[in-house]
């Protein structure tokens, strides 16, 4: 994502970051500790965002994010696997719910959902779509 930066920084455009601890528990740091995390645990080595990083969100199920609603209804899944069900937590687990960390979404200038992206889309596509819309 600072890669992205580097290249679209200057170009109306920026990476949003919303940490979430509804997969597998991965995130269970209070919001103060998030930058720490980042920056010696995962990814670590000296990591420091170039974007802002939002406090922790919920994105699926009954408390979460209106933001993420929006996104969600705006835009279809694209992975129609859920995935182990043991490692989500929320309820009630929907169709169109994002199934894992780092699914992306690409919105334009105007604040319009354009794409989302399943978490293993390779980041090559995201650029491409970001160049069309800069």
């Amino acid at each position: 994502m600072n890669a992205l930066m580097e290249m679209y920084g200057n170009h109306n455009f920026t990476v949003l970051g919303f940490p979430c601890n509804q997969f597998g528990l991965q995130s269970p740091e209070e919001n103060e500790e998030t930058l720490d995390i980042l920056k010696y645990v995962r990814p670590g080595g000296e990591f420091v965002p170039r974007f802002p990083i939002f406090a922790k969100v919920e994105v699926n199920g009954l408390s979460e994010d209106p933001l993420f609603t929006f996104l969600k209804e705006s835009l279809p899944f694209v992975n129609p696997v859920v995935g182990d069900i043991k490692r989500l937590y929320w309820s009630p687990i929907k169709v169109d719910d994002i199934r894992w960390n780092f699914e992306r979404f690409l919105v334009t200038a105007n604040g319009m959902p354009f794409k989302r992206y399943d978490l293993h889309c390779p980041i090559e596509i995201v650029e491409k779509d970001i160049a069309e819309l800069v």
